[in-house]
């Protein structure tokens, strides 16, 4: 049985995985399409990702980190890292040039269910680095070495946790409908940083992560350093 300590420290860290930019934003994008239903593809959406860190999750409880160590100093080399941020630069371009014309009274194919659990899975693997929260309770749960029947319930309450806020909205979306559509709006301009397709928006946003990160495992501070060296 868990302690009551272990248990609020847990969901202290919840509280800090509720509000996910990532997952926020594609929420009020679902919301806001204008699609004649959004409860399937929004739920396609969040159930990927809350399956997506509960296998994870499950995964590092049952000690597959330790089994996956060799393949980290491939995934973090120079190689990867240029390769990475390539594809994000890609992305980018073809968010910033993609045209937006869409076709009337057609859902946007970023609303399809296949396309929406993509998304998810893109989300979870790009997030999954800076999930520090998330990765803080695992370690507490598998430092107090609860059993199966013990820290399961508490992984899927932390996974439903973490999605719960797009719920929430998706929930008062149907009972206020249009009187909370300007609100929506707001929220979701600051998201997006601006107006444009959301099938270009999400991409460029999955680009940005890919080529920030690309660049950062490329190490650019010690090339720039070893080229200063060589003039």
């Amino acid at each position: 049985m868990p302690s009551s300590g272990l248990l609020l420290s847990v969901a202290g860290l919840a509280l800090l995985d509720m509000l996910s930019p990532a997952v926020i934003a594609t929420t009020l994008y679902v919301l806001l399409s204008g699609a004649r239903s959004t409860a399937r593809p929004l739920l396609a959406y969040l159930a990927t990702v809350a399956a997506f860190y509960f296998a994870l999750g499950c995964a590092l409880v049952l000690g597959l980190g330790l089994v996956l160590e060799p393949l980290s100093g491939l995934v973090s080399s120079r190689p990867a890292g240029w390769a990475m941020a390539a594809l994000g630069a890609l992305m980018l371009i073809w968010a910033l040039f993609a045209p937006t014309r869409a076709a009337p009274r057609r859902t946007p194919p970023a609303l399809r269910t296949p396309a929406m659990i993509a998304l998810g899975l893109a989300t979870g693997v790009l997030e999954a680095g800076t999930a520090l929260p998330y990765f803080g309770a695992i370690a507490l749960m598998t430092t107090a070495q609860l059993p199966a029947a013990a820290w399961l319930p508490i992984l899927a309450a932390y996974n439903l946790a973490m999605v719960l806020p797009a719920i929430v909205l998706h929930l008062l979306h149907r009972t206020l409908g249009q009187r909370l559509r300007p609100r929506l709006e707001h929220w979701r301009a600051k998201a997006e940083s601006g107006s444009r397709e959301a099938a270009a928006w999400i991409v460029g946003i999955a680009g940005f992560l890919l080529l920030r990160h690309g660049l950062s495992t490329a190490d650019l501070s010690e090339i720039t350093i070893n080229l200063s060296g060589g003039l």
